[in-house]
């Protein structure tokens, strides 16, 4: 990989092994989609009246446990299959780039899929047979994303399990987990945030597209091309802009419903980058911009819900 084509500020020759390597392979910068439903679903729990310290820290560390999981699957089976290769224009990759073998990534990886079930199954000692099941379903796709005969990310879907199990289920599992139930308002504040999240994604594969190309990794960038994804890239965030009017609408928040909006101007710098550049410095420094924006909008939405719920 060619440093010039590196994000400002990352790491690029960390030495084999050490814990900078595993920094790279986890890929810290992103790991803010994980926190931002956790924030957002304990909101919606706080709002429902019972909320419960010690079950948010839990949904935490199942949200990061199996997005850097993931994360590591990815970086070792992407190097398998070839789509990691020196003319990459992303950032350092830990497997392809040498830093760890793939043994040892691929065992990092089951390391986090085995703590996300060992605290998911804490709380499937209060809730039962629904949390093992959408806790497998959740490891499943993390696995699945490269992993298996027909992996998600190979075959155009990784958007869709990206917006279900870091939206949806994130959100709404995060305030199950503290209060027992399924609310309206935590299904409706999932929306943005699983649309934010997709759009981290849309942008890695929007950068990556050419190479994806030349490996037979078929993302939805490649099926839609370059125009096709910056429109699927502008919707996301306009959908994610949208989702408070709807929310207040609907009685769900109060008068604070706008303070996700304060995260817009960062939205509409993120749209013009990626609409109008294709260059590999600017899709990186946007992925990791919209990975901030995803946080941002965790932050500003479970503040409005606090505020403002069903007022």
């Amino acid at each position: 990989m060619s440093v010039s084509n590196e994000p400002a500020g990352a790491v690029t020759a960390p030495h084999t092994g050490t814990w900078r390597a595993w920094l790279v392979a986890a890929r810290i910068p992103t790991l803010s989609v994980a926190v931002a439903p956790v924030l957002v679903g304990s909101a919606a729990a706080v709002h429902g009246g019972a909320v419960q310290p010690w079950a948010a820290v839990g949904a935490l560390i199942v949200a990061l446990a199996i997005q850097v999981g993931t994360n590591l699957s990815n970086d070792v089976l992407d190097f398998m299959r070839g789509a990691d290769t020196p003319s990459r224009r992303g950032p350092v990759r830990a497997t392809a780039s040498g830093l760890l073998a793939p043994k040892r990534v691929a065992a990092g990886a089951v390391v986090c899929f085995g703590v996300a079930g060992l605290v998911g199954a804490v709380f499937a000692l209060r809730y039962g047979w629904p949390v093992v099941l959408v806790g497998a379903m959740a490891i499943g796709a993390g696995l699945g994303y490269t992993a298996g005969p027909w992996p998600l990310g190979y075959h155009g879907l990784g958007e869709l399990s990206v917006f279900a199990f870091f939206g949806v289920v994130a959100v709404v599992g995060t305030a199950y987990v503290q209060t027992g139930v399924i609310s309206a308002l935590a299904v409706a504040a999932s929306v943005p945030v699983g649309l934010v999240a997709t759009a981290v994604l849309v942008v890695n594969n929007l950068r990556d597209a050419e190479t994806d190309r030349a490996a037979g990794k078929r993302t939805l960038a490649v099926r839609l091309g370059r125009r096709g994804t910056t429109t699927l890239y502008v919707a996301c965030l306009a959908g994610a802009g949208a989702a408070p009017v709807f929310m207040r609408a609907w009685g769900l928040v109060g008068g604070w419903f706008w303070l996700p909006w304060l995260a817009v101007p960062l939205g509409a710098t993120l749209v013009r980058a990626v609409v109008g550049n294709a260059d590999a410095a600017t899709l990186n420094r946007a992925l990791r911009k919209t990975a901030e924006l995803d946080l941002w909008l965790g932050l500003l939405l479970g503040a409005s819900m606090l505020l403002g719920a069903g007022r």
